[in-house]
């Protein structure tokens, strides 16, 4: 199972429309794990989330998470990241970002569609900046 370098992990994690599995803590420390759609800016995971969800309230509480990707085809892959996420509400980043989720997840044609219905009060972006890295590929090799 050989490990994956940081630019192979960065160039796992956006290949095609892989979604992300993203982990929380609850206030009262149960685990809480959400599908995301998400883009990368430079080393930085770029998602967002309503303000009010679990996964949102979560990130506000203690600021911290991990995403998990994987190939789910034989050989299998995957790659995990930790790090702190910091919020930002502004509507128009929402919107900014919703458009470039909706470009690499629904095709460039829906971007502007997915940023307009995204990009609203409340809908928050949330960057990811990995403190830690592992990625492992060809597990079943």
């Amino acid at each position: 199972m050989p490990d994956m370098s940081i630019e192979e992990m960065k160039a796992f994690i956006v290949e095609g429309t892989r979604t992300g599995h993203l982990a929380t803590t609850r206030k009262d420390g149960r685990p809480h794990v959400a599908p995301i759609w998400f883009v990368m800016d430079g080393d930085d995971i770029v998602f967002t989330t309503w303000h009010d969800s679990v996964k949102g309230k979560n990130l506000q509480r203690n600021g911290y998470a991990t995403l998990s990707v994987d190939n789910p085809s034989p050989p299998y892959s995957f790659v995990v990241l930790e790090g702190r996420v910091t919020m930002d509400p502004d509507p128009e980043a929402s919107r900014h970002w919703a458009g470039i989720m909706g470009a690499r997840y629904m095709g460039n044609d829906r971007a502007k569609e997915f940023g307009q219905q995204n990009g609203i009060e409340g809908e928050w972006v949330c960057r990811l900046t990995p403190a830690n890295w592992t990625g492992v590929r060809n597990i079943a090799e």
